[in-house]
């Protein structure tokens, strides 16, 4: 991407964020999956467990960084075991889509102390992509707190999603760790299907409009 002479100069917007969410338009709503399969590092080795997720996904007004134009979805996914009212993940971010780049950007924050940003180009139209971050990148990064870096090092986060002809949404989540101690790198991998319980409202200025 070449950075423009002119940084500062922001761009028309549309108030109207779900006309402009391009390939991630059909992620928007409210969403429960209840087959979700997770397979994580235990000191005996890899455990798979099942779980059930809440995820919602609700439109934010447009995002300018001078000439640089976005819309998003702000999401807050909860996820528990079956039967438990055990928090088994909580995480929030934003779905970011850039329609000069052709690009979707994915951040996440989860309270284990954890950070990262995912990004990848995407074709309006596109019923399957994949994101990926990578350990040391400036663009495409993961942090850690001081305890996971160390001993759980995030060396790349790659997710692929899927829209699905029956209205429901895949992804499959791939966290490649370095544990302290292996000599090999883990896979540590999460995939369920999301079916929409719930429209998504109007962002702030489609509501003002």
């Amino acid at each position: 991407m070449t950075t423009p002479e002119d940084i500062y100069t922001e761009p028309p917007a549309d108030p109207d964020t779900l006309a402009n969410l391009g390939p991630l338009r059909p992620l928007a709503g409210i969403w429960e999956g209840t087959k979700g399969v997770d397979v994580k590092p235990k000191k005996e080795g890899p455990k798979t467990q099942v779980y059930v997720e809440h995820y919602e996904l609700q439109p934010i007004d447009a995002q300018t960084n001078g000439p640089q134009l976005l819309y998003g979805l702000r999401y807050h996914t909860y996820i528990h075991k079956p039967g438990l009212t055990k928090m088994y993940h909580d995480q929030v971010g934003y779905w970011l889509w850039e329609p000069a780049t052709s690009t979707v950007f994915l951040t996440l924050a989860i309270p284990r102390g954890q950070v990262a940003m995912a990004s990848g180009h995407v074709k309006p139209g596109d019923t399957e992509f994949t994101l990926s971050a990578e350990h040391g990148s400036l663009v495409n990064g993961i942090v850690s707190n001081p305890f996971l870096e160390r001993a759980f090092t995030t060396v790349a986060w790659n997710i692929t999603v899927k829209i699905n002809a029956d209205g429901t949404w895949s992804y499959d989540q791939d966290t490649v760790m370095q544990i302290l101690g292996q000599a090999e790198p883990f896979h540590h991998t999460d995939r369920n299907t999301l079916t929409r319980v719930g429209e998504p409202g109007l962002n702030p200025l489609a509501k003002m409009a």
